[in-house]
């Protein structure tokens, strides 16, 4: 099969974002993908043996720190991380995607916003174990934002919108996934036969189950509002140990396992080959 070409003149029209500005991101897409490889990984075995424990983003951080050279490791991610904050911000205000400022377009560069937020404090949380200064500890952060926010004046209807928001960049997802919309935002011209492969299945697999599970988190959110008790919000790790108290929980989370997997390659692949156009 023939690498997938684009015209020149598509070509002149694309406007890169500054080098520094690439690296920072790529770096940040790579360093997104081991965290939620690491959260696969620690889901699989909590779904396929004894001894595994359901936890979120800070927990596989504290995973990490746990193993030999693990402080380094989390100096790592906790600058990496920042890279891809940067470029969530920039996506959100300079709108490099062009998704608009229609609804739509405004619910994205708002999800792209609250996303920078939540790494933020994430790559916080590296930084601060890498640092001995504390541990990630085994708190909901989730519950603690919607708890400040609902101490604010119209601290309900903040969080109930902030669930709608999350549930619905997770059905965005979900959607990008399913149609294979991601593909688009990769240099495929770049790419071989096996990469476009690799990339087309992990995406697919990878963005339906997260997509899955923010639709989730979403709703604990949203819950959190109706019922005003912040106890009802619920992280990654939260939505996790709630799939597996379904019926069929342990298979439901073994595949969802897999694809948080599957997404961390993605997320890796696109530190790659993603295309970063600004201006």
């Amino acid at each position: 099969m023939n690498s997938p070409s684009i015209s020149s003149d598509a070509k002149n029209k694309m406007k890169e974002a500054k080098p520094w500005v690439r690296r920072f991101a790529r770096f940040g897409y790579m360093t997104k993908g081991i965290v939620y490889g690491m959260i696969g990984v620690l889901a699989a075995l909590a779904a396929f043996g004894p001894g595994g424990e359901m936890t979120g983003t800070s927990g596989a951080l504290q995973s990490i720190a746990e193993m030999p050279f693990g402080e380094i490791a989390l100096w790592i991610i906790g600058i990496g991380l920042f890279g891809y904050i940067i470029w969530d911000f920039i996506k959100a205000i300079k709108d490099p995607d062009n998704v608009g400022t229609d609804a739509k377009g405004l619910i994205k560069r708002t999800g792209y916003f609250i996303s920078g937020v939540i790494y933020a404090n994430l790559a916080y949380v590296a930084l601060k174990l890498a640092s001995h200064a504390g541990s990630a500890g085994g708190g909901n952060s989730e519950k603690t934002i919607s708890a400040k926010l609902m101490e604010q004046p119209f601290g309900i209807w903040v969080v109930g919108l902030v669930g709608v928001i999350i549930m619905g960049y997770g059905a965005y997802e979900l959607y990008s996934g399913m149609k294979e919309k991601f593909m688009s935002e990769f240099k495929t011209f770049e790419m071989n036969d096996t990469e476009r492969k690799v990339a087309r299945i992990a995406g697919k697999i990878g963005l339906i189950s997260r997509g899955i599970v923010l639709g989730m988190i979403g709703f604990f959110f949203i819950r959190t509002a109706y019922t005003n008790n912040p106890d009802e919000s619920k992280g990654l790790g939260g939505a996790l140990t709630e799939l597996a108290s379904q019926p069929f929980g342990k298979f439901l989370l073994a595949i969802v396992a897999i694809g948080l997997i599957l997404y961390g390659v993605y997320q890796i692949i696109r530190g790659r080959y993603q295309r970063m156009n600004f201006g």
